[in-house]
């Protein structure tokens, strides 16, 4: 059984904790990036600096929610299904997510494309002005534990908000009077 009031007041939290997880990964892309190029003393001395990485948290905070909006409402759901209300899971889906996002970023659907070989079909990056596909490179994007790490912030905020209560507004069975006895 579900308590409607419960679950009203989770899906206001869960729409809430999402805006903030994604703010708080577009804050930490964008203070590490300005940070770094930083001349003075940094945003706390000069104004204008401040209103760009203002500016370009509401951006990033705008694409990152736009792109992870789906996967993240898979988690989310979930958690919400399953009950579960570790940090752990908030946390590492948030990195994962990321992770996820990062890695295929700039690859799809322009550069990648769907090639057959003689084993069968593999996906192959294309090159530019080439017709022969190239492999992946081995590892990870430069960047990815940058990404990764704005991932796992987004997550612990969410959990803060959200994840804490995950599944609060299930009711749970009245135990049968014979098992009471």
């Amino acid at each position: 059984m579900i308590d409607g009031t419960k679950l009203f007041i989770q899906l206001l939290r869960i729409a809430l904790g999402f805006s903030l997880a994604i703010i708080a990964a577009g804050l930490f892309l964008s203070w590490g990036f300005f940070r770094t190029l930083s001349v003075h003393g940094g945003p706390e001395t000069d104004i204008i600096q401040l209103l760009v990485i203002t500016w370009s948290t509401i951006i990033s905070a705008s694409a990152i929610g736009a792109l992870s909006l789906i996967p993240s409402g898979f988690a989310i759901g979930f958690a919400e299904l399953m009950k579960w209300r570790g940090v752990i899971y908030h946390v590492s889906a948030g990195g994962i997510i990321a992770l996820v996002l990062w890695g295929i970023g700039g690859a799809l659907p322009a550069d990648l494309f769907y090639a057959s070989s003689e084993t069968g079909n593999i996906i192959a990056y294309s090159t530019s002005g080439t017709t022969i596909p190239t492999p992946a490179s081995e590892g990870f994007r430069p960047g990815s534990s940058i990404a990764t790490s704005a991932g796992f912030i987004a997550g612990f905020i969410y959990w803060i908000v959200a994840g804490r209560e995950s599944g609060g507004w299930w009711i749970n069975k009245p135990s049968s009077p014979q098992a009471s006895r």
